[in-house]
């Protein structure tokens, strides 16, 4: 017996776009504007973790240990990237292997700061414990100088947030965007 297959779009439940970046480069900021200039849902990858264990990021992180946060964020991003809209992933979800894989085939674009700068953003947030360390400042920069070969991996444009509102940061993403079409 023939099984019949629908004809099923196979972009209609993928992002339009998928935002990576370290802590305090602003993509959850990026991801907010973002979908509302082009009229579609937002998907946070730390909110789905949020909401999966009824706690704060941090917090899950902090008893989980990192192995197994990774472990938990890359079945929320696979998730994730199974929705339409823009899709705003964690500062760390680059670093597991099967979540850089499934980026492949996706429009990915990577939200950076210089080191000073990420620093400045989250140096009083106490809500991230991966930045926590003897010496933040250092911590932060071996961060950011581990995880940029792998933002470099899997986006297809990349935009620094340095002195730049959340609406010019918009509109070179929206035009990156205009210029896949």
């Amino acid at each position: 017996m023939t099984e019949l297959i629908p004809n099923v779009d196979e972009t209609a439940q993928r992002p339009r776009v998928v935002l990576v970046g370290p802590p305090g480069a602003g993509k959850s900021t990026i991801a907010r504007r973002l979908a509302r200039a082009l009229s579609l849902g937002l998907v946070d990858s730390d909110e789905l973790i949020e909401e999966a264990t009824g706690k704060a990021c941090g917090e899950v992180f902090a008893e989980l240990g990192e192995p197994a946060f990774r472990e938990l964020e890359a079945a929320q991003v696979a998730e994730a990237l199974k929705t339409s809209g823009v899709v705003s992933l964690g500062g760390g979800a680059v670093v597991t292997a099967s979540t850089r894989e499934l980026l492949a085939d996706h429009d990915v674009v990577w939200i950076d700061v210089s080191p000073e700068e990420g620093y400045r953003r989250t140096s009083s947030d106490d809500t991230r414990p991966v930045l926590l360390a003897e010496n933040p400042r250092e911590h932060y920069r071996n961060l950011l100088e581990t995880r940029m070969p792998l933002y470099h991996e899997v986006a297809g444009f990349r935009i620094r947030t340095d002195r730049r509102t959340p609406q010019q940061v918009v509109a070179d993403v929206l035009g990156h965007l205009d210029s896949l079409v």
